[in-house]
């Protein structure tokens, strides 16, 4: 897996690769690749790792799954590859982040300078083959991302945990909430966003009040 993580995250992740459903889990993602088209491409599937280091981790932001049409996925939850056109679950993410912090609405929706600031893009599933969503799941992914949520509960404190939706609302059981800060929400897809579950949350301004109390500089989102 080295060639594939190249931060503090590989030797901090190292055992959980040489664990038998590990193992088991990535001769699966192999062959899929091997035989179907998949998302992200395969240099790209621990892109949330390496675009974000364990020591510079601020924010936790949970996805399920990588987008499934051709080219979107870049390996960072909620992210499109530059040029692409912004998904509805993204649009609503923007349109809230131009109403909490008034920030313009972007013109990329490429989150990569999120991630560089600290902020861990994390799916629950790592991978998904083409046009068919949920494809790759409870094949093992979610028995990796959440030993990574315990690690970072164990590791780190002060981490500002973003749990958009019901499905990341349940990794809260994986979060130690005395030394972390959760913040939930209705999911931003326009199903929750539409009967008033998302905006409004202002999650984006609470997050950087978070940080500075924690004495971290804010997200320039």
């Amino acid at each position: 897996m080295h060639n594939y993580i190249n931060n503090d995250w590989f030797l901090i992740l190292k055992d959980e690769f040489e664990k038998p459903y590990f193992k088991s889990l990535w001769l699966f993602v192999e062959e899929e690749y091997k035989k179907s088209v998949c998302y992200p491409p395969k240099p790209l599937i621990f892109n949330a790792f390496n675009q974000c280091a364990l020591k510079d981790l601020k924010v936790v932001i949970i996805g399920q799954d990588p987008y499934h049409g051709a080219g979107q996925a870049n390996g960072l939850c909620f992210s499109v590859a530059d040029g692409f056109p912004h998904p509805p679950s993204l649009k609503n993410i923007f349109k809230e982040l131009e109403a909490d912090v008034s920030k313009p609405y972007p013109e990329s929706g490429n989150l990569e300078a999120w991630a560089k600031q600290g902020i861990l893009l994390l799916n629950a599933t790592l991978t998904v083959e083409a046009g068919k969503a949920g494809s790759h799941q409870n094949k093992g992914w979610e028995i990796f991302t959440d030993t990574v949520i315990k690690t970072i509960s164990n590791e780190s404190s002060g981490i500002v945990f973003l749990l958009w939706g019901g499905y990341a609302k349940k990794k809260t059981k994986l979060i130690d909430t005395k030394k972390h800060e959760v913040l939930t929400s209705g999911h931003p897809s326009p199903l929750s966003a539409n009967r008033g579950f998302w905006f409004g949350n202002h999650h984006f301004s609470k997050t950087n009040s978070l940080l500075q109390l924690n004495k971290e500089s804010s997200i320039y989102w």
